[in-house]
């Protein structure tokens, strides 16, 4: 089995992911009012994409995450492309991030660095919605028809040369299932899976984190399995209970700890941003093996991040 992340694993204890795409895009001045969230810009400003890629990673990131979050070939259809232009969006994408790690391994100097990894984002069903419910899970659809609307996607993404696929913020059970099933369609890939977490104990539909771990620990190809996109205050509650029920690596990037209202689409002001890189040591700790931001965070915060696991001796 083709499994990168237990390869970087074998020469370092943590692999530190990059930081929020969409929202750093946004901060940056990029107009996201877009059902395509970040995804839209894969078409309009790729350049914007591929330099935030290559900011991450020199600001430390062991792996970059495509910007195929909330791409879909139907969301690209709607926006008046092709069938044909839908799907070449879609591997653009992963085309972005690819270009960005080969220009960094190419032209800066890596300090004893493995080569950066890509991972493929596949987003939940309510990515696509972009209505909020893939923090709630609730889309009124049984695993079979998730599996079938994940399916075309999932194939484009796992054939655009990404090292493997990330299939992150999933709120639900059912959705974890279809996403484990379509794996046996793509041998050749393997996939992390992370979940958003309403608390310290449940998945956004409610389902216990722990159960959904213990039923995903005999899929081989997941090859780690864990939380982002969730308050960073559960994360240590929720990795001790992933790591009482799993051997595979454990993810962590949670977001800020800033407040998305999903009525009015938009960051409650005054919300507390979280020290991701005081608490990233204690998360090693705990398990996890993968360790980086989700919204709200930037290339500073992953720069800090990679420096205080460097001082507890958790990275070279």
């Amino acid at each position: 089995m083709n499994d990168p992340i237990a390869r970087l694993l074998e020469s370092q204890l943590v692999i530190v992911l990059d930081g929020g795409l969409a929202t750093e895009l946004e901060a940056r001045g990029l107009d996201l009012d877009d059902r395509l969230w970040s995804a839209g810009l894969v078409v309009d400003r790729p350049q914007q994409v591929e330099r935030l890629h290559l900011e991450y990673l020199e600001a430390g990131a062991d792996c970059i995450v495509s910007a195929s979050y909330q791409a879909t070939l139907e969301g690209f259809e709607a926006r008046g492309l092709s069938p044909a232009a839908a799907a070449g969006a879609l591997s653009a994408s992963v085309e972005l991030a690819l270009s960005a790690r080969d220009a960094f391994w190419r032209e800066h100097s890596h300090d004893g660095r493995s080569r950066p990894l890509v991972a493929a984002s596949v987003g939940p069903y309510g990515a696509y919605l972009a209505d909020g419910s893939e923090y709630t899970g609730d889309y009124g659809l049984d695993e079979d028809r998730l599996y079938e609307f994940h399916r075309r996607r999932w194939r484009l993404l796992a054939n655009a040369g990404a090292d493997l696929l990330a299939c992150e913020t999933i709120p639900s059970r059912l959705e974890a299932r279809a996403l484990s099933r379509l794996l046996d369609e793509t041998p050749e890939m393997t996939a992390w899976l992370s979940f958003s977490c309403r608390d310290g104990e449940r998945l956004s539909d409610g389902s216990e984190l722990a159960a959904v771990v213990r039923e995903l620990e005999p899929v081989s190809r997941i090859v780690a399995i864990g939380v982002n996109c969730t308050r960073p205050t559960h994360l240590a509650e929720l990795l001790r209970r992933a790591a009482d029920e799993t051997s595979k690596p454990l993810v962590a990037y949670p977001n800020s700890g800033e407040t998305w209202d999903a009525a009015t689409r938009c960051w409650v002001e005054g919300g507390a941003r979280f020290d991701l890189a005081a608490a990233a040591p204690e998360w090693a700790r705990l398990g996890a093996q993968l360790i980086g931001g989700c919204c709200r965070t930037g290339p500073d915060d992953i720069r800090r991040l990679r420096a205080a696991l460097r001082e507890r001796r958790v990275l070279k």
